[in-house]
């Protein structure tokens, strides 16, 4: 039997595999940060965003204006210092 790619895919992609499908369900239009158009929907996850305090995994836009973030973390990790991590993406610290 061969390994599938889900398998071989560190946790971290699976995470954001994940959030992808999730996003889309939800109508998001997903971008790379090298190829950034917010006119190309109402709402817009933009991966690798670079901000003041470093990239997050995702930026989300709604009718161009940036409303939160999401940080990829792999399936079982605990979320304890995510919030603090986020808020310093949010307030560019």
């Amino acid at each position: 039997m061969g390994v599938s790619s889900q398998n071989q895919m560190k946790p971290e992609e699976q995470s954001r595999k994940g959030i992808d499908n999730q996003l889309k369900k939800a109508n998001w239009v997903i971008q790379d940060r090298q190829n950034i158009n917010l006119g190309a929907g109402p709402g817009i996850a933009i991966r690798e965003f670079q901000t003041k305090a470093g990239p997050v995994d995702y930026a989300l836009f709604a009718n161009r204006k940036a409303i939160g973030v999401i940080e990829a973390k792999p399936a079982g990790s605990t979320l304890s210092g995510v919030a603090e991590q986020t808020a310093n993406y949010i307030h560019n610290r």
